[in-house]
């Protein structure tokens, strides 16, 4: 009798350990993910089907790194005009130091590393009403100004942090002290999965920020496992994914056979550990970095594209084509089934951060996006995709009303603004308000927390439904929606 191979012999142990490792819902964090904080043995999450009716399936992440200004984007504040040059003590605005509202979270930022600044700075662009419910919006963003009436604008956002530590923060609900926790791509992915088995649920596009500001933890799954980190993706088609290239002179046959020789291998390592994440994880890594080779440079080839199209992005503009390439990228993606695409602007340099030159510094860098996002926006909505895709575009926290270094702004997180469109939410609402200086948030405060708990809402995701035993979550991880927003 013929000896039967390992490989060739199928136990009901094998079979179960075999059918036990889907294809779907992984994001390719790591090759050889650690398995150190990984979700408890045993825990599966309830992946795959939303908790109630869904009005999106999908998320547009749109980040600027390094703390736009509110007052010289959405929340332009001509007082700060009048007052120029004067010590806040000396204006009738002098009390929104002691403003009860954030009194309890003043005295660390005044103590921290920026300390508050008390001569008001008068603003660096002008602005204007725009879009066809008349919001005042920078001169510096003409392309998104014009589409206030297809959005729903947030200028009451407050966050804790008041270094780039809040680029965590604004991605994972904690202050990045706490350390690396899911963020909410990741809980995105944990709770819904992949809507395209040759594609990551969870992609990454852009320059992401630098470790001092929480590097790749800003799209990081945290204790969720690396099956749910972002994967980070070029816009170059000819070379996509460095990482998961077979290297020169491997035909695709070859790299076939040499997935199959590590999967089976990998499988007969799952029978005597049937219940260790981080070796399912490596599975279907390899598996799905296979697929990938082939789905990933058609998303992201514009050859197909229409002339009209390209334009609408900018990508007939040297200023304008590099970022307009990474959001036309974000929009095949979309369509193609990935739930949750997160694009940077600004890189590891924190390119937003003007501590001086900010009239330099935000007008060159308005410039390189305005177009490219309002083109998205626009894109979205002729194909019929923005009434099921959320559209986020936000930043770490804003600037400061006073001045720095003589012409430049400080980190603010007090008051900022951040706005979201399409996924079933309200069209030209201006939801909260800052106060005359653009100082605090006064009117419908929101914790940047509220911000993925709208977009969890409109996702069919009540995160409570995705608690892991023993990471039970406080309250204000969760956030609430955004209730006046939501059509």
């Amino acid at each position: 009798m013929k000896p039967q191979l390992c490989s060739e012999r199928r136990s009901r142990r094998v079979f179960l350990a075999d059918t036990s490792m889907g294809l779907t819902g992984l994001a390719l964090g790591t090759m050889l993910p650690r398995r150190a904080g990984a979700a408890p043995d045993g825990w599966l999450p309830p992946t795959g089907q939303p908790h109630f009716q869904p009005k999106a399936k999908r998320v547009i992440w749109l980040f600027m790194l390094g703390g736009v200004s509110h007052v010289e984007s959405f929340d332009p504040k001509p007082v700060l005009n009048q007052f120029a040059g004067k010590q806040l003590s000396a204006t009738p605005y002098k009390d929104v130091l002691s403003n009860p509202l954030t009194k309890e979270n003043l005295k660390p930022f005044v103590a921290g590393q920026h300390d508050i600044r008390l001569t008001l700075y008068p603003l660096q662009s002008g602005f204007r009403e725009r879009g066809k419910n008349g919001v005042q919006v920078s001169d510096w963003f003409p392309h998104m100004g014009g589409l206030m009436h297809e959005v729903s604008l947030i200028r009451s956002t407050w966050t804790t942090d008041n270094d780039h530590g809040a680029i965590l923060q604004f991605h994972t609900g904690r202050h990045i002290f706490d350390g690396y926790l899911p963020t909410l791509g990741s809980w995105v992915h944990y709770g819904l999965g992949s809507m395209n088995e040759n594609l990551p649920s969870f992609v990454v596009l852009g320059e992401p920020p630098g470790d001092c500001c929480g590097g790749l933890g800003t799209h990081g799954p945290g204790y969720l496992g690396p099956e749910h980190a972002g994967v980070v993706l070029g816009t170059n088609p000819e070379n996509p994914l460095p990482f998961v290239s077979p290297g020169p002179g491997v035909t695709a046959e070859e790299q076939r056979r040499e997935f199959e020789f590590l999967s089976r291998l990998n499988r007969l390592s799952t029978v005597e550990y049937p219940a260790d994440p981080a070796l399912r994880a490596r599975i279907k890594s390899y598996e799905l970095a296979f697929r990938m080779q082939m789905a990933v440079p058609e998303a992201i080839t514009f050859k197909d594209e229409l002339d009209e199209t390209k334009k609408l992005y900018g990508l007939d503009n040297e200023i304008t084509r590099p970022f307009g390439e990474v959001c036309l990228a974000a929009r095949r993606l979309s369509e193609r089934g990935v739930r949750f695409v997160q694009v940077y602007h600004g890189g590891a340099g924190n390119a937003w951060d003007a501590h001086k030159d900010l009239k330099k510094n935000h007008g060159d860098l308005a410039a390189k996006v305005d177009q490219p996002i309002a083109g998205l926006l626009r894109d979205l909505k002729q194909r019929g995709l923005l009434d099921e895709t959320i559209v986020v575009w936000a930043t770490e926290f804003g600037r400061t009303p006073g001045a720095q270094n003589s012409n430049g702004r400080d980190h603010h997180p007090f008051g900022f603004s951040v706005w979201m469109a399409g996924g079933g939410l309200k069209q030209g609402v201006v939801h909260g308000a800052t106060d005359e200086i653009g100082f605090h948030a006064v009117e419908n405060r929101h914790y940047v927390t509220d911000i993925h708990a709208t977009v969890l809402h409109q996702l069919g995701i009540d995160p409570r439904k995705l608690d892991i035993p023993g990471r039970q979550r406080i309250d204000i991880d969760y956030g609430r929606a955004i209730g006046d927003i939501i059509a």
